[in-house]
């Protein structure tokens, strides 16, 4: 079998972006059983609710969602085990600095095939709070007003 090259998102988180501010991001390596990688190369899984904690001084990722695999027998995993990242020591060493203080925490972004290995996105971020979040969304969509008035002047130029 050929060597997988390039990139192949499964599941982004998109809401993540939304409720926290992200100041780092990090590409971990998961530590997997079989029927999981296969789940995954179906392209199911769910990042809605995940999030990194350490035990000791290993980074664990919890509340990730990967359905069991519709062929798997009695070896099947548990959809919502607690995954090991896989991280330089260096890395290891400044989240859990950053985790200690108050109001971070680790979210993971995406997850994605890259070469053949699963990885995972993950970032040190701050929550936001509630007017952070409505201010957010009055920018963005100020900016898609000026993008329209900007293209349909553009358009309207041309003629």
């Amino acid at each position: 079998m050929a060597k997988q090259q390039g990139r192949k998102l499964i599941a982004s988180n998109r809401k993540a972006r939304h409720d926290y501010h992200i100041e780092d991001t990090f590409e971990a390596g998961l530590v997997l059983l079989g029927t999981e990688v296969k789940s995954l190369r179906m392209g199911r899984a769910s990042l809605i609710d995940g999030y990194a904690t350490f035990r000791g001084d290993e980074l664990w990722l919890e509340g990730v969602h990967i359905p069991e695999y519709a062929q798997g027998t009695w070896t099947n995993h548990t959809p919502r085990r607690r995954r090991k990242l896989l991280l330089h020591r260096a890395e290891l060493d400044k989240l859990m600095h950053k985790t200690r203080e108050t109001g971070h925490t680790i979210v993971p972004l995406s997850l994605y095939f890259k070469d053949g290995r699963a990885k995972v996105e993950i970032a040190l971020a701050k929550g936001k709070k509630l007017h952070d979040k409505r201010h957010a969304l009055r920018e963005r969509q100020d900016r898609r007003e000026v993008d329209r008035a900007m293209s349909a002047r553009y358009q309207g130029g041309a003629r």
